[in-house]
């Protein structure tokens, strides 16, 4: 399962190492997930700067960044690149 998918269905605990049992921080967890989410998104533009992921990690500002991110993905979602693949194939046949 991506974990896109784990976060989005509150499933992050099949991350943790089950050893640890419950005595982990879900907080902590949730927020790794968030931060690492941030870092691999697709458009690179978007993408988290490493001086942001620090400081994220050091507990500033991640709530305010990861908000921002789902309104930037919303008025994403339904782009699609203009490209047509017949006029590209039409072209190189002549």
């Amino acid at each position: 399962m991506q974990l896109k998918k784990m976060h989005q269905e509150k499933q992050l605990d099949t991350l943790v190492d089950k050893g640890l049992g419950s005595k982990y921080d879900r907080i902590k967890l949730e927020e790794m997930v968030q931060v690492g989410l941030l870092c691999t998104q697709f458009f690179p533009g978007h993408r988290t700067k490493m001086s942001e992921v620090v400081r994220m990690l050091e507990g500033d500002g991640l709530a305010k960044r990861w908000e921002a991110s789902q309104h930037t993905k919303e008025s994403h979602k339904f782009k699609v690149p203009n490209f047509s693949f017949s006029r590209c194939h039409s072209e190189s046949l002549t």
